[in-house]
C-alpha cells in the first residue's frame, strides 16, 4: 500500500499486542501517551461494525515545539500519532505520518531539520519495536 507520507508497517502481533507493545516502548522513551481514540469503539457505540482501528497520539514539547515556532499549522500535525489497523484479511498493520511528509506539508524550514530528523528515527524505532 502507497500513501504519500504515509508509512505503514506489517505487525507480527494481534492489532491489542501491537498496541501494548507500542504503548510501553512510548512510556520506556520517556515520551507521553496523550490519549489513546479507539475508532472500532465508536463505531460499535453507534451500531456499526469496524474492525480493530486505534490512533495513540504521544510525545513531548521539547521535540515537537520547534516545529510549531517555525509554522504554528504544523500543531494540526502533532502530537505525533501511530494508528494501529487491521486489514480485511485480519493482518495488523502500524501507520504513521512522515515527518518529512509534515515539514513539506507546512513548508517548515531549516530549523526544525534536527527534531525532525530525531522524530523520523523514534517513529521507526517505535514501529520495529511494536511489530517485530
Amino acid at each position: 500500500m502507497s500513501v504519500d507520507g504515509l508509512t505503514s508497517v506489517a505487525s507480527s502481533f494481534s492489532p491489542k499486542e501491537t498496541l501494548e507493545r507500542l504503548e510501553g516502548e512510548i512510556k520506556a522513551k520517556g515520551l507521553t501517551v496523550f490519549a489513546r481514540v479507539d475508532h472500532a469503539a465508536g463505531a460499535a457505540a453507534v451500531g456499526m461494525a469496524l474492525r480493530p482501528t486505534e490512533v495513540v497520539l504521544f510525545g513531548n514539547a521539547r521535540g515537537g515545539t520547534p516545529l510549531m515556532a517555525d509554522k504554528q499549522t504544523a500543531g494540526i500535525d502533532l502530537p505525533l500519532k501511530i494508528l494501529v489497523w487491521q486489514d480485511e484479511a485480519g493482518k495488523t498493520w502500524l501507520s504513521y505520518n512522515e515527518p518529512d511528509w509534515i515539514a513539506r506539508r507546512h513548508g517548515l524550514g531549516a530549523v526544525s531539520d534536527a527534531p525532525r530528523h530525531a522524530m523520523t528515527g523514534l517513529l521507526a524505532a517505535l514501529a520495529k519495536a511494536a511489530t517485530s
